[in-house]
This record gives structure tokens, C-alpha cells and sequence, in this order.
């Protein structure tokens, strides 16, 4: 059985706009971005994304040659944009309460507490200035709309803006501020919920009542986030108006990603049939499989984010290297039943199967 062409139309103005052959995005991967998938992606003819979070500008500029080293075709950097809701400071007795409630995890992986830092996430100011030096096709934001000074500097230098919406206002806001294409983010999406105009918990609308709104909202293109994990997902998002589509969980259980083994294989288990919107790992809400960490820490033992992102990110590099899921981020979308390959050529060949000029290849199925 063949598969039936998807429209056709919109997917040339994404392609078009960001100089790439398929309208497909790697979803952005705070922490488990790697240079490898971002260029297999990339080379694939789709837009390779590698997410900056926690990267200072030393490390943006060294990770962005590595990029450009291993791939000539465009790919994009993204950050998170600071929404002035951050703590920056904390008292030490605030910040001993928080850790001791996640002491057991610490002391599971043989591990001592960690003591106050003097800063909990790096500087924007010069993850920003490092990004554009890079000169990438394309920076994407999260969590925000970039300044006007951050979106004319970019397309001063030829480099594209990419901003991500969970809601319509949201999406108009962004196009307001100059983005050239909006990601129109649903509430299946794994990992972080990325809200500005309103908490988390009131912008949870789901990815197909999501994008036909944003599309009818917005001039520029839309890319279509959350629940996609196949070529039935890339004709939903297609039919309902999105010019192309974002996809993260089945690029991240790939080989090429920087996600352990361990955490790769549990994707593509029957555990990622369930997933929770959680703040313990990072204090902010984000989608993921259930383990220990989210079963046992108390809504009043989460410290605000970014504490609780450090702290936490103290004991998951640990329990990553000991394959320990029980401890680590399982960040997963709910469309992780769905997923079938294990690497990043044949991700993207399946959801490009259906679109004009792809070769045809047998209809997606149960395994």
C-alpha cells in the first residue's frame, strides 16, 4: 500500500522561508540535544534544532562550530527567553529545605548534597550575543517572544526567528514582535510546557484545536508541535493549516540523540503510554513518563525554577550515567506509543512519506 500525497501548498512557503527541502523541525532537546541528530536532521533536508538551555556562551560558540562542522545545510539554536518570573536568589535556609527534600535521590546515586551556587542558569544577555555570532539559519525562542532588538539583529545578518505559542494570543503576540514563523505548540507535547501570557495549567489546548485558530490568526507560517509522530500526524497538522510540523519525542528515542539508551528504550516501551504534566523536575510544568521523582516529591518540597532545574540537574547527570531512569527526566510526548525507528533517517522518512517527490514506502503500522 502507497501512501496518498499530503497538501502540497503551504509546506513550499516553510521550506521556502527557511531554506529547507521538508517542512519537518527537530524539536528543540534542553539537555539531550545532540550535534549528531541536529545535522542528521538537517542533512535530511529538514531543520535541524539544538536546544542552548544551561549553555553559557563559551559553550554556545564551541557547540555551534561543531554544527557547522557537521553539516552544511541550515539548522537552528534555540533558547529560552527569561519571563521575569525566575528566582534568581534564594536564602540559604530556603535553599536547604529544598535540597534536603531531595536528599534520598542523592544519596540513592552515592552522591552529597550540593551547596548554594552563585547563579542558577546562565546569562541570556550573552547566550543571545553568542547565538547570533554563530550566525545559524535560524534562532527559535521559547518561553517568549525575543526583543525587537534581539529579532532586527538577527534579520540584519540574514538569520531567521522562530517563536513558539501553546495558545493564539500567544501566537499573535509573537507575530506582533516580528517572528517570521510561529511553532504552535499543543498540550501533547513532551517536555516544558513553554506559556507566557498565562500559567501552564490555562494554555493546555490540544495540538489539532490549536493550529486551524493560530493558523487563522496569523500571517506568517505555522509549524504544528505536540502529537506528531508519523505521516498521519503530518497530514492532520497539513489539513488543518500548519505549513510544516515540529517533531521531538520520535527524534529523541533515535540512536543519533543524546538521550542514554536506557531512556531511549523506555520510549519506545509500553511505559510511554502514560505520561504526567509534573513540576518536580524543574519547577516548571513539562510532560514526561512518571518514575520515583515524580511519584514522591510534594507539590510544597518543588522549589521555584530554576533551583529546582539545578538541584535535580545535580543527581540526573549521575543516574543518566548509571542508566537510572527512576532518577532522570523522562520528557515524552503523548504520541510515544506511535513510535517505530530507531534512527533519524528513517524518522524523517516517515514523516515525509506522503509528500509530493518522496518515494513511497509502506503505510505506518503496529509493530
Amino acid at each position: 500500500m502507497t501512501a496518498a500525497p499530503l497538501p502540497a501548498a503551504r509546506p513550499s512557503r516553510l521550506a521556502a522561508l527557511l531554506g529547507i527541502d521538508v517542512p519537518v523541525v527537530l524539536g528543540p532537546f534542553g539537555g539531550v540535544s545532540s550535534v549528531r541528530l541536529t545535522a542528521a536532521v538537517s542533512d535530511g533536508g529538514g531543520l535541524g534544532s539544538f536546544g542552548l538551555y544551561g549553555y553559557d556562551g563559551e559553550a554556545i560558540r564551541r557547540t555551534a562550530a561543531e554544527l557547522h562542522a557537521a553539516t552544511g545545510r541550515p539548522f537552528a539554536l534555540n533558547l529560552w527567553v527569561p519571563t521575569g518570573t525566575e528566582t534568581t536568589s534564594l536564602p540559604q535556609a530556603d535553599f536547604d529545605r529544598y535540597a534536603t527534600a531531595l536528599k534520598p535521590f542523592f544519596d540513592e546515586l552515592g552522591l552529597p548534597l550540593p551547596q548554594l551556587p552563585d547563579r542558577f542558569m546562565a546569562d541570556y544577555a550573552g547566550q543571545v550575543e553568542a547565538a547570533l555570532e554563530a550566525r545559524p539559519a535560524v534562532v527559535s525562542f521559547v518561553f517568549g517572544a525575543p526583543s525587537p532588538e534581539v529579532v532586527e539583529a538577527a534579520h540584519r545578518q540574514g538569520t531567521k526567528v522562530l517563536g513558539t505559542a501553546t495558545t493564539v494570543a500567544e501566537a499573535v503576540a509573537l507575530e506582533a514582535g516580528g517572528v517570521d514563523a510561529v511553532v504552535a505548540s499543543g498540550a501533547e507535547s513532551g517536555g516544558h510546557r513553554v506559556s507566557f501570557l498565562a500559567p501552564a495549567e490555562e494554555s493546555l489546548v490540544g495540538t489539532f484545536a490549536l493550529v486551524p485558530q493560530v493558523a487563522d490568526a496569523v500571517r506568517i507560517p505555522v509549524i504544528a508541535a505536540g502529537g506528531v509522530a508519523d505521516r498521519r500526524g503530518v497530514a492532520a497538522a497539513l489539513a488543518l493549516g500548519a505549513d510544516g510540523v515540529q517533531v521531538g519525542t520520535a527524534f529523541l528515542a533515535t540512536a543519533e540523540s543524546a538521550a542514554v539508551p536506557a531512556y531511549r528504550d523506555l520510549l519506545h516501551s509500553p511505559a510511554a503510554a502514560q505520561t504526567v504534566l509534573t513540576r518536580a523536575m524543574s519547577g516548571r510544568l513539562a510532560r514526561g513518563i512518571p518514575n520515583t521523582v515524580t511519584r514522591s516529591v510534594a507539590e510544597d518540597q518543588i522549589a521555584p525554577f530554576p533551583v529546582q532545574n539545578w538541584l535535580t540537574g545535580r543527581f540526573r547527570a549521575e543516574a543518566a550515567a548509571q542508566g537510572s531512569t527512576d532518577r532522570m527526566s523522562l520528557w515524552a510526548g503523548q504520541a510515544a506509543p506511535l513510535l517505530r525507528h530507531r534512527n533519524a533517517a528513517d524518522v524523517l522518512a516517515e514523516l515525509t512519506a506522503g509528500l509530493p517527490g518522496r518515494a513511497p514506502v509502506t503505510a505506518a503500522r503496529p509493530q
